[in-house]
């Protein structure tokens, strides 16, 4: 029988994407308008990600690393 491995996974996830973002964004000098209009999703949407009120998938996440020239792993990093 495999013994069972338990990972400590980090329920603040979201909230360390959202800083990085940030971090990323402001370090390349853009808005988030900016980075909206260029990673093809609304300014509203970018708003909200940034603040905590709205949930994004995968794709976005992908977009919004392309953007600001860096790994989704980048994004995800404590």
């Amino acid at each position: 029988m495999a013994k069972e491995q338990f990972y400590n996974f980090d329920t603040d996830i979201t909230q360390t994407i959202i800083k990085n973002i940030r971090k990323y964004r402001k370090a390349k000098g853009y808005t988030q308008e900016q980075l909206a209009l260029m990673a093809e999703i609304c300014y509203d949407f970018m708003k909200k990600i940034e603040t905590g009120k709205s949930g994004f998938s995968i794709q976005t996440l992908y977009k919004i690393s392309v953007v600001l020239e860096t790994g989704i792993d980048k994004l995800l990093e404590k």
